[in-house]
């Protein structure tokens, strides 16, 4: 059974200004939550290209989505592949490029991968170290944490983790391998306890969530994946299509700020010059200059909204 309950489910797709006859990508299928809403709004005339790389995803999405599928194509792949999807999508292409009316991006672990304790992601569940979000790859936590250098462990910890203790931990999981292979969760959530001290550990919530939050970015190459994928977004928007980004820790929504900004013209008349004539009108615009986040009700019914943040951008 995958359960999924959708974050920021009406903000997110009211920021897209769905088209009935437009073309959408929803990049994050999930639960499809927020895919079953986009589908609803369309018309016969218009299409919903759905990705996700997570097989009881896909598996509960051919339910979810059974009444719209004559408007609704579903597809087993990593979300970097945006441009080569809409590529093979005659109804995508416009004058020879790929052009969308919107696309979607709600990342991080969904609520069945966190619950289900086979797949390793979380560190309240005995479980062997997995987290892949596609189990037809290769890298798990259990090859990271048995065979990459300390110092490479150190860095993902610290970098993806936000981890102070990050060396600490990582020379913890290195003496212990060399007693035997790491293989379970609960292996793990005790070295990481072993490398933070006392103190450290009575705050904060659960002394494992940084840790294993890295490993499953790193497993999943997460960061670099949405950098990919956000770029090709701009590039395959249709002029007035929006990309509507929630995230769920400050790296990615640094990365969401970041490309976005990137984009957005910036004038470089001399300050005394009365009207812009330098033309740099960018590529796209902020609809919204802080980010959406979730409301009482919602924190109420779905404490995993607590962190969630939504950043909307529109092409010029």
């Amino acid at each position: 059974m995958f359960h999924h309950i959708t974050v920021l489910k009406e903000e997110a797709v009211d920021g897209l200004h769905i088209q009935p006859d437009g073309v959408y990508v929803d990049c994050t299928l999930g639960g499809a939550g927020h895919s079953s809403l986009i589908a609803s709004r369309l018309g016969p005339e218009g299409l919903l290209i759905a990705l996700d790389q997570d097989d009881a995803a896909l598996a509960n999405a051919e339910h979810i989505l059974a009444p719209y599928r004559d408007r609704v194509k579903i597809v087993k792949t990593n979300f970097r592949r945006i441009e080569e999807v809409l590529r093979d999508e005659p109804r995508a292409f416009r004058d020879g490029v790929p052009q969308v009316n919107g696309i979607l991006f709600d990342l991080g672990v969904s609520s069945p991968q966190l619950d289900e304790a086979e797949r390793g992601f979380s560190y309240h569940q005995e479980a062997e170290l997995d987290m892949r979000m596609d189990r037809s790859t290769e890298l798990t936590a259990k090859i990271i944490v048995n065979e990459w250098p300390e110092a490479e462990i150190a860095r993902i910890l610290f970098v993806y983790g936000e981890e102070k203790f990050s060396r600490r931990i990582a020379g913890a999981i290195v003496r212990a391998r060399a007693d035997g292979p790491i293989e379970t969760t609960s292996q793990l959530v005790e070295l990481i306890k072993e490398g933070i001290p006392a103190a450290a550990r009575r705050t904060g919530g659960h002394p494992a969530k940084r840790s294993f939050q890295a490993l499953r970015i790193a497993v999943n190459d997460e960061l670099g994946a949405f950098e990919d994928a956000l770029h090709q977004s701009v590039r395959c928007l249709a002029p007035g299509g929006r990309i509507s980004v929630i995230t769920f820790h400050s790296l990615e929504d640094r990365i969401c700020k970041q490309i976005f900004s990137s984009y957005v013209g910036r004038c470089t008349c001399p300050p005394d010059f009365p009207l812009c004539v330098c033309g740099n009108t960018g590529v796209v615009k902020l609809v919204n200059r802080k980010p959406i986040t979730a409301g009482s009700a919602e924190l109420e019914h779905n404490t995993r909204a607590r962190s969630a943040k939504l950043r909307i951008a529109e092409k010029l």
